[in-house]
């Protein structure tokens, strides 16, 4: 399960960046997670607080925002948002598309912090 690894990893810089912060108290950590990083969004929130125990983000929440797979039409000249993570068309015209333009994303983007 690298869901625990990639928890471990988020708790790790949460810290590190409240250390910087003066010591401020981490009270949430908020994650893009895109539908082609390879994570499954249960399994990394339950290992997040598995993670967290016995640490400084203990009792911490980590909020997630799912990004959907969009991708670049060549017909259409136009990015486009797939309706599955299995059948890479566009949306539009149905044609076959390869350029994807967000849906990879694994990014801790803000630290909710209280002093």
């Amino acid at each position: 399960m690298h869901e625990l690894s990639i928890a471990m990893s988020i708790v790790e810089m949460a810290e590190e960046e409240a250390v910087l912060r003066g010591g401020a108290q981490v009270s949430a950590v908020h994650l893009r997670l895109g539908a082609l990083a390879g994570v499954v969004k249960d399994a990394l929130l339950s290992c997040y607080e598995l993670a967290c125990e016995g640490t400084e983000l203990q009792g911490s929440r980590l909020v997630v925002e799912d990004v959907p797979i969009e991708v670049y039409c060549p017909k259409c000249l136009a990015p486009r948002t797939l309706e599955s993570v299995h059948w890479f068309v566009c949306p539009e015209c149905k044609s076959p598309v390869s350029e994807v333009i967000h849906g990879r994303e694994l990014q801790v983007f803000a630290l909710e912090l209280q002093q």
